[in-house]
């Protein structure tokens, strides 16, 4: 939820929203609506002033003047009545549009729409693309079983089998592993949550054409760790002495993947069910841009440590999301597609969903103010796995384990199939 205020008197915060090109009107539109509440209210504290004023004033009145003073008390409940009812009415409509509106970008983003991001750095040599893309070696070594998966649930689900199932969880004990040498507490989530939670999380009304919904709306699948994980303090005040809190979670995760037919089709870069290590972190204020930055420094170790080539892409103002003052993309170097493709993101929301959440600090003066929140990829599984099957592969047809998940497979090589 953007600072309606500040909308209405910062001209340098309308233009961080206008530079993710919302649609025409809406600002204005918003900041009628929120004038006409304010006098809505203020007419609803008048008449409730006057209205209690007039009901003491039947006690104090002569009897002769009794009458008189009931029928202005009378008169004064209705238009409070119907002042209160057209409050009622405003009051809703300035909650569809506020979040419609997008939290402002950062300065430090740039401008532009989609393939518009700034470059920061890029590591690692691309390598030329291996006997096999990612499909295909996952099909040769029997880990990745498509078929048979689109016979029971559709396209884009898999049968993930043998050592790339082993791949996965030594890559997700890796992972949290370094994560809670970070300070992070691990955090196994529900994946099922409420449409209150989505909207509190900022996912509604905007994501929801991606969510997968339970029960008739009753239930949502979630698409990322982030959302269950963003709840875990709604309606709190943190200590700002305790701040940051870090949480990673583990959780399965699911996306319609509207609006992407016909790309990615091939093996498991892009379906509808995956797993991921998500980080969320809860931060002072007065440090979230600094957390951010660290967010990243992990994305890279993690990357960097598993021998991936990759950049980091600071995302332009109209590709950011709603939520999103600032994001980071890392994209790892896709061999067989000779181009370099998203794997893990992270962003500083600032206090955008922490309105929604009612989740708040104090600072050191005793002043209240709402926490800033920010999350990060450390690990989407699937995605990772296809950019590994690629850089990974022998030469002979087998695949050689990158170095760090060694310790967890109990080898180091994994021989082709005769």
């Amino acid at each position: 939820m953007i600072d309606l205020k500040r909308l209405a008197e910062d001209s340098d915060y309308r233009n961080g929203i206008e530079r993710k090109r919302v649609r025409a009107g809406l600002l204005d539109e918003l900041l009628e609506v929120v004038a006409a509440e304010r006098q809505a209210n203020a007419s609803v504290q008048e008449l409730r002033t006057r209205q209690n004023a007039a009901s003491k004033d039947i006690g104090r009145a002569p009897a002769e003047e009794r009458q008189a003073k009931i029928l202005v008390a009378a008169t004064l409940k209705q238009e409070l009545a119907a002042a209160e009812l057209h409050l009622a009415t405003i009051q809703p409509k300035v909650r569809e549009l506020a979040l419609q509106v997008p939290n402002p970008a950062h300065d430090s983003v740039p401008d532009g729409g989609e393939d518009e991001g700034t470059v920061v750095r890029s590591v690692g040599a691309q390598d030329d693309p291996p006997a096999l893309d990612h499909a295909d070696f996952a099909a040769s070594m029997r880990w990745v079983d498509r078929e048979r998966a689109a016979e029971i649930a559709g396209s884009r689900f898999s049968y993930l089998m043998g050592d790339a199932v082993m791949l996965e969880f030594a890559i997700v004990q890796w992972v949290l592993s370094k994560l809670v040498v970070e300070g992070f507490t691990p955090v196994i989530p529900p994946v099922l949550v409420r449409e209150s939670t989505m909207e509190e999380a900022g996912f509604f009304p905007t994501d929801r054409a991606q969510v997968y919904d339970v029960d008739n709306g009753e239930l949502f699948l979630v698409g990322t760790a982030e959302v269950p994980l963003s709840v875990l303090h709604r309606n709190e005040t943190l200590n700002v002495a305790g701040l940051p809190l870090r949480y990673a979670g583990f959780s399965s995760c699911f996306r319609r993947e509207a609006g992407t037919y016909g790309k990615d089709t091939r093996g498991i870069f892009r379906v509808h069910q995956f797993d991921k290590v998500e980080m969320f972190v809860f931060a002072d204020p007065a440090t979230s841009w600094e957390e951010h930055e660290r967010i990243l420094a992990i994305e890279e170790s993690i990357i960097g440590g598993l021998g991936l080539p990759y950049r980091v892409v600071n995302i332009a103002a109209a590709d950011l999301g709603n939520a999103a003052a600032k994001k980071y993309d890392l994209e790892v170097w896709l061999p067989s597609e000779r181009q370099y493709r998203e794997v893990t993101s992270c962003s500083n929301y600032l206090d955008y969903s922490a309105r929604r959440l009612g989740t708040r600090t104090k600072t050191s003066d005793g002043a209240s103010q709402h926490v800033h929140t920010l999350n990060g990829t450390a690990c989407a599984i699937s995605r990772t796995l296809a950019f590994i099957f690629e850089h990974y592969q022998d030469g002979i047809g087998g695949f050689n384990i990158p170095d760090v998940l060694r310790p967890w497979m109990g080898k180091d090589h994994i021989a082709p199939l005769s």
